[in-house]
């Protein structure tokens, strides 16, 4: 058995029939990211944070009668950012993508917002325009990381405030083992930390009073340091995984709850009250080839992770007009 090198981290275009695209708005860190299956997709969802934003996420239950999808958006924005995926509704009715209904050609596009209205003037977040210009940039290539996209305005570490937290991002990674690949793009604006699991190590995170070290949320938390209030929902950690592995909706909604342990992994803490995390799964079947649930849910896990980390380790730090300093992972390296 043979299995692709984590030298290279790869990106979830090695999927083959996936595209990325980004959004990056100029007049204030917010964006959105599509993407795209043309061909169709199956698709599944895991949704483990108690505070979402999503659009189309019903149709992805197996009960239901929708197979494929043929795009998914993430955005920043909070539920506002919910409006660019009719954008990528329109850009792709406009290719010819989408469920035949006799009459025209539906586009079928979930979609998942994160929160990032505290960084830069919030009245400005992703539309239609936004999502339809995302598609247009959308290719196979390996797609660009860090402060781009959804994960624009993203931040992490936010349990004692957004004074005292650091900048988040889209991170991209893969996993092949014996002809299949299994992707992960995340976009994380998760309110914990985000840590290296091998080394357990904090790599971005709320940081101590003074804004110089990083502090550790889950310790500061189990010494009795209270965190701040935060409104739930003002967080939360979302991506796509996907796969060309043949497999069933059934089986896309178990790899997005697969997906999920590689959150808990790089993540702490993870799922909360405060977060809306939010995962997609994504099968092109492009191998012909179906590996067997074990193996499948195992890469989904580590390409989450990896991709977890490179949204983080990609990220650039940014001072918004307002004076809020969000400093990056390389900072503190």
């Amino acid at each position: 058995m043979q299995s692709s090198s984590i030298t290279d981290p790869g990106s979830i275009t090695r999927v083959a029939g996936i595209e990325v695209g980004h959004f990056t708005d100029s007049r204030r860190p917010t964006g959105c990211t599509v993407v795209i299956a043309r061909a169709g997709a199956v698709g599944g969802v895991d949704v483990r944070g108690a505070a979402p934003g999503t659009r189309e996420t019903d149709l992805l239950d197996p009960c239901n009668l929708v197979e494929k999808i043929h795009a998914i958006v993430l955005a920043g924005g909070s539920a506002w950012g919910l409006d660019a995926a009719t954008g990528a509704v329109r850009w792709l009715e406009e290719q010819g993508v989408g469920l035949d209904v006799g009459v025209a050609r539906l586009p079928l596009v979930p979609a998942a917002v994160l929160f990032d209205l505290m960084v830069g003037d919030m009245r400005v977040r992703p539309d239609a325009a936004a999502g339809y210009a995302a598609c247009v940039a959308a290719s196979s290539a390996d797609p660009a990381e860090g402060n781009v996209g959804a994960g624009t305005g993203a931040s992490v570490g936010k349990l004692f405030g957004m004074a005292r937290a650091m900048k988040g991002g889209v991170g991209t990674a893969s996993v092949t083992v014996d002809g299949i690949t299994v992707g992960a793009l995340i976009a994380c604006n998760a309110v914990g930390d985000v840590l290296d699991p091998d080394s357990g190590q904090v790599l971005a995170g709320a940081r101590t009073a003074d804004g110089l070290q990083l502090l550790g949320s889950r310790r500061a938390l189990l010494h009795g340091e209270l965190a701040q209030s935060v409104l739930p929902g003002t967080n939360t950690t979302i991506g796509v995984i996907a796969t060309d592995a043949v497999i069933s909706k059934t089986q896309a909604q178990r790899l997005a709850l697969a997906a999920h342990d590689g959150l808990a992994r790089t993540i702490n803490p993870v799922h909360t009250q405060l977060d809306g995390d939010t995962l997609f799964t994504l099968g092109t079947g492009a191998s012909g080839k179906n590996p067997g649930m074990l193996l499948l849910a195992t890469m989904a896990a580590e390409a989450s992770a990896r991709a977890t980390l490179r949204a983080v380790q990609m990220a650039a730090s940014i001072t918004t007009a307002q004076g809020l300093w969000l400093p990056c992972a390389a900072d503190f390296s």
